[in-house]
């Protein structure tokens, strides 16, 4: 975690003084890699001194910090931009980095926050047990990834002036579901949760192929939010206790594989797009999401019939 508070402190500062391309491209990189350290690090962090019957709901709250910025960061980055420029925005995202490693200075100090441990550094880079969930974290993020580089255009492409209506009500769904209802993920059976949610994900996503009016795409930002609220924690923590005392091989493997889907999930669809129109688009989305629902019904079944066994 500090590792990346500093690479995001470094590449804030150098965003001043890089010209595009290729020298803006390599700090936006190096901005990356301090993203991965600190977010993997952190989740596992969060899963080791976390007790097992309020796990879910913790980590809940943790992704709502997640909400939380992408629900304000474009706003007052925009004014920041609007008002002072780019310089006083990297100098405040200078700011901020620098909060965050002062935090995760602080957190030494907290009673249960695991120390290096010797017999663990020799694990592999990588976890097979958290795979399902991983995998299906990248068929996830292939959506939510798509959504968020697509659906800007085909709102103004449907006379809405402002598209960013539907992330705010996606954010307030989210932030609302999963503060309230946290508590869900540590009542019921992952498979209770997730399968119930992987469909109301799905259901937005057909309605969204048959929505062309603001208050339709509003309709789906909060069906597609109630689900999502719930699906993305739920897999981090199947991910976790699938990952017996391996960690942080298991983050890195559920992140690495996140993060690919909602980088390549919009190249992808971008494709698709180019050659067919949004609707068919939508409908492939769609049918991601029912292989994912496919896929997790039959890990599922295939693990209990190994305890049966």
């Amino acid at each position: 975690m500090m590792a990346g508070a500093m690479l995001y402190i470094l590449s804030s500062i150098a965003y001043l003084a890089a010209p595009p391309f290729w020298p803006f491209l390599i700090v936006r990189i190096l901005q990356g890699v301090g993203l991965a350290f600190f977010s993997t690090a952190s989740v596992a962090l969060i899963a080791n001194f976390t007790s097992e019957n309020r796990r879910g709901q913790i980590i809940s709250y943790y992704f709502l910090s997640f909400n939380f910025a992408f629900a304000l960061a474009p706003y007052f980055g925009m004014l920041l931009i609007n008002e002072f420029g780019f310089t006083v925005l990297f100098l405040v995202c200078t700011a901020l980095s620098l909060c965050t490693l002062f935090i995760t200075l602080k957190l030494r100090e907290v009673h249960g926050v695991p120390v290096e441990n010797k017999s663990i550094q020799n694990q592999p880079f990588l976890n097979r047990d958290v795979l399902p969930s991983a995998i299906m974290a990248f068929l996830l993020n292939v959506i939510w990834g798509s959504l968020g580089a697509f659906f800007p255009l085909y709102a103004l492409g449907h006379g809405v002036s402002n598209p960013g209506i539907f992330f705010a009500f996606l954010a307030i769904t989210l932030i609302l579901g999963r503060s309230l209802g946290g508590r869900i993920l540590d009542m019921y059976a992952r498979e209770k949760v997730i399968i119930p949610c992987l469909i109301v994900v799905i259901i937005s996503i057909v309605i969204l192929t048959f929505s062309t009016t603001l208050p339709m795409f509003i309709l789906v930002a909060i069906i597609f939010g109630t689900g999502w609220a719930f699906l993305y924690p739920s897999l981090v923590v199947y991910a976790v206790e699938n990952s017996a005392s391996a960690r942080g091989p298991a983050m890195g493997t559920f992140t690495a594989l996140a993060d690919l889907g909602a980088g390549i999930g919009p190249m992808i669809m971008g494709m698709i797009l180019e050659w067919t129109n949004y609707p068919m688009m939508f409908f492939f989305l769609t049918l991601i999401g029912a292989v994912n629902f496919l896929y997790f019904r039959y890990t599922i079944s295939k693990k209990r019939r190994r305890s049966v066994e």
